[in-house]
């Protein structure tokens, strides 16, 4: 790729370090994982990765950039909200003429052949993605920017429920929008059947205290979790991870009022991680923090 570099433009050298703002990586968020970069003028090869690997631009002014993957070429103007896709195994190289801003989202390959198994009931062996160098998908571009919100300002230890609808969510847009045989997605409807809503809902309840995850409550009901979240808020209205924060939030008020455990005990006794993550949770259902709600009874 010959193209004349002025001054101001950097060489990188490739490294998943160069111009880390934070990182999911060490977070225990399964087949997915969540950074966000800012780099000045530049421009980088970039390997054959395992992983499928999109990008969001982010950047608050338009950039010309310069971009190949594989054999295909672009040369065009980026702008907040677009969205570049490289597919696991294709090699590439990137030049920004001005400084760039973005998050990237890496999901495991496998993630994606069993979505296409579970909610589409094909052979997934020759699934394949295409190239994107420059596509808008509100969609994509919300989930990710959720995706983003929860490891700044839940400090990454976002709930592994949440994180796994969001992933999930993502895999199916990709699958319906991004495969060379764009695969037709088919859902089951009404919702769960009585029985096996009370089985989910008395397990979430038993174990507020504990990590639950998405991939736990599907097993429970007997099918797949891309499947096990449409049913459930077809039946209570909600989504999974709706219901046990809204649970968590009600056994916190019961706690704040009929006993005498500190903020933060009720915090690690219901899941959370810190009294803050409980006040964040709790400031957005009731409006107050759990230390005012618990002054208007003491």
């Amino acid at each position: 790729m010959n193209i004349a570099l002025n001054s101001e433009i950097t060489e990188i050298i490739y490294s998943s370090n160069e111009g880390l703002i934070v990182s999911s990586q060490d977070l225990g968020w399964e087949s997915i994982i969540v950074k966000e970069y800012r780099l000045p003028p530049s421009q980088c090869s970039y390997p054959a990765l395992a992983v499928h690997d999109f990008t969001l631009c982010l950047s608050a002014r338009p950039q010309r950039i310069h971009q190949m993957m594989g054999r295909q070429r672009y040369v065009g103007i980026y702008r907040k909200g677009d969205i570049c896709i490289t597919p696991a195994g294709i090699e590439g190289t990137f030049r920004s003429e001005g400084g760039d801003h973005f998050v990237q989202v890496q999901i495991e390959p496998q993630l994606l052949k069993l979505a296409t198994q579970e909610i589409a009931e094909i052979d997934a062996s020759n699934l394949e993605l295409i190239p994107q160098f420059h596509s808008r998908n509100s969609q994509m571009e919300q989930i990710t920017m959720m995706l983003h919100s929860e490891l700044i300002q839940g400090n990454g230890w976002g709930n592994k429920l949440y994180i796994e609808s969001l992933r999930n969510a993502l895999a199916v847009i990709l699958l319906r929008n991004y495969c060379i045989n764009r695969i037709s997605t088919s859902f089951y409807e009404g919702g769960l059947c009585n029985r096996l809503l009370l089985v989910v809902t008395d397990y979430i309840n038993d174990n507020l205290a504990t990590e639950i995850k998405l991939s736990d409550l599907a097993e429970l009901a007997g099918i797949s979790q891309f499947h096990f979240s449409r049913l459930f808020k077809q039946s209570m209205g909600m989504s999974p991870y709706q219901y046990v924060m809204t649970e968590r939030i009600e056994r916190a008020k019961s706690l704040l009022n009929n006993s005498h455990l500190s903020i933060t005990e009720i915090a690690l006794t219901l899941g959370f991680n810190s009294h803050s993550h409980l006040g964040k949770h709790f400031r957005k259902v009731m409006g107050v923090t759990p230390k005012d709600y618990r002054s208007r009874y003491y």
